[in-house]
């Protein structure tokens, strides 16, 4: 009986997500909130920790893996390793400070980088949006940067749990539809060659 169920939970998709941002931002609360519906205030791990949770996406039963940076990864070849490992990001700023949107535009050129690729699963994410009276970061702004870059900008609360969940299931959607269009794309090289043969030259 536990075999089977063993069995059957490694055979669960699986969506390798990136928590990416200066610290103190709340990347480990967003985390911590989205495992395990709490809320921890001042958690500022000195390392990398990894998280994994089976959740129902649009009525599939999947896995998230969560790697909640510690936003001081000073040796650039460990930091490359956990952007390669992942297939989405959360690229979160706090909106009550500045310079943490401010760095969001180098943590996506060094994702870029390592991926190698523009089409990355990514959304970028201004937490602390219970704190209104101390924002520095306005949701136009935000919003702006997301859209030159083509990507979704979400406000979250970890305090309040606002939009916790959405951000990782919009996450995890990018990421099932990024694999989705690969596999079409390994598997169709016959729709291709169609379409090569109808063009008029």
């Amino acid at each position: 009986m536990a075999t089977g169920k063993n069995k059957n939970q490694t055979s669960l998709v699986l969506h390798k997500v990136i928590m990416v941002g200066s610290g103190g931002v709340g990347k480990s609360a967003l985390t911590l909130q989205f495992m395990y519906d709490e809320f921890v205030e001042d958690y500022e791990p000195t390392k990398a920790d990894s998280y994994r949770k089976k959740v129902v996406l649009d009525g599939e039963d999947v896995q998230i893996d969560i790697l909640d940076t510690a936003g001081q990864e000073d040796y650039a070849a460990i930091r490359d390793n956990y952007f390669r490992s992942g297939e989405g990001f959360l690229l979160v700023f706090s909106i009550t400070e500045l310079e943490s949107f401010t760095a969001t535009s180098e943590f996506r050129e060094q994702i870029l980088r390592v991926k190698e690729e523009e089409a990355i699963p990514l959304l970028v994410v201004g937490n602390k949006s219970d704190l209104e009276d101390r924002r520095q970061v306005t949701a136009d702004d935000a919003a702006k940067k997301a859209g030159e870059w083509g990507v979704q900008y979400v406000e979250t609360s970890a305090k309040t749990r606002a939009n916790v969940d959405k951000v990782f299931f919009d996450l995890m959607r990018e990421v099932r539809k990024k694999k989705m269009s690969e596999i079409k794309d390994k598997n169709g090289p016959s729709g291709r060659k169609k379409k090569k043969h109808c063009r008029i030259l």
